[in-house]
């Protein structure tokens, strides 16, 4: 894991804080959080950790779900909305959003390895080798900071679908922006009130800008919006860079799985929101050092377009074509 010694021992002098963790006889308060960190940010088995730390499978197991269990209360107190603005904002980004004083943040969906059952593999079941995913719905800030997550859903989960049963869900926590606000969204999701999509069948990607600028007002409203948008890439990136085991999951349950998942959203926040110097931040700057490769969802209308109100897709629609005139005589 690409942590600095400064913020793991921040971190654990918040867990000893809060009272989140303990040592017990035999172990070390330090020990416990020592061998959560090389299970989930090095990605190591519990053996390595049995023959580098010389205990039990049954004790360092045990260990394991202690810290997990105040990583959850931990993940409580930091992946929370926030409205304070952003404190890293360029100066290409303080003009964006001259155009979008709406937004509030960015949506979208990402995929982490999972290890499932094999009679519960195809509805996990990914593209390319036939892995199975998770599908996670993050929102962040344009300070890389999560205010929300939610994990555990299907791979093969339309990014669409997951939004909207997670949005209506009075369990998950999720909150709708305030009527004059929004998220900007990729065109996987449909552009209705609260939810700022790009134009369809029109460019879009960053990288369909390099070699021909923006012409037309959509493809300038497009370029904008993903310029700003991109900051939920850049922070995917960040955090798989940082925690290997996003990548290639451990065989827990999959319930350990996910919580592991939000996990490491919960430090990512620490660290960013603590200020704390850490190199993996200070890499990603605008040339998308880390932006996530795309999966893509579909760009074409879906179903779930319908189930929005024809009066928030209106709104929406009148709101984006408005932001994409003003900007026709700003090039």
């Amino acid at each position: 894991m690409r942590m600095s010694r400064d913020a793991y021992v921040l971190l654990c002098n918040h867990f000893r804080q809060r009272n989140w963790l303990h040592s017990s006889r035999s172990i070390t308060f330090e020990e416990k959080m020592a061998m959560f960190f090389i299970l989930i940010g090095h990605n190591e088995r519990m053996r390595m950790v049995k023959r580098r730390f010389q205990h039990s499978t049954e004790t360092i197991h045990r260990c394991f779900y202690e810290v997990l269990d105040g990583m959850m209360k931990f993940a409580r107190e930091v992946i929370v909305q926030t409205s304070n603005p952003s404190t890293n904002a360029s100066e290409q980004h303080m003009r964006l959003m001259q155009f979008f004083p709406g937004a509030i943040g960015a949506l979208d969906g990402t995929l982490v390895h999972a290890v499932v059952p094999v009679d519960q593999q195809t509805r996990y079941r990914g593209r390319g080798k036939g892995d199975c995913f998770q599908n996670i719905l993050g929102i962040c800030n344009f300070d890389m900071i999560f205010t929300f997550v939610w994990a555990g859903w299907e791979g093969i989960a339309h990014d669409s679908r997951v939004l909207k049963e997670v949005a209506f869900n009075p369990t998950s926590g999720f909150q709708f922006p305030p009527p004059d606000k929004y998220y900007l969204c990729d065109a996987a999701y449909t552009n209705t009130r609260g939810f700022m999509a790009p134009y369809r069948g029109t460019r879009y990607w960053l990288a369909d800008f390099r070699r021909q600028r923006a012409l037309t007002k959509e493809e300038k409203f497009n370029h904008a919006h993903a310029q700003l948008r991109n900051v939920i890439e850049r922070a995917y990136g960040v955090l798989k860079a940082r925690f290997p085991i996003l990548k290639q999951m451990a065989p827990f349950p999959f319930r350990t799985q996910r919580d592991i998942v939000i996990a490491c959203f919960a430090v990512h926040n620490f660290i960013r929101k603590w200020n704390i110097h850490d190199e993996l931040f200070m890499s990603c700057d605008e040339d998308n050092l880390f932006a996530e490769v795309h999966e893509g969802g579909s760009d074409t209308t879906s179903a779930h377009d319908m189930e929005w109100g024809s009066q928030g897709v209106e709104y929406m629609a009148n709101l984006r074509d408005n932001i994409a005139s003003q900007m026709m005589p700003n090039e």
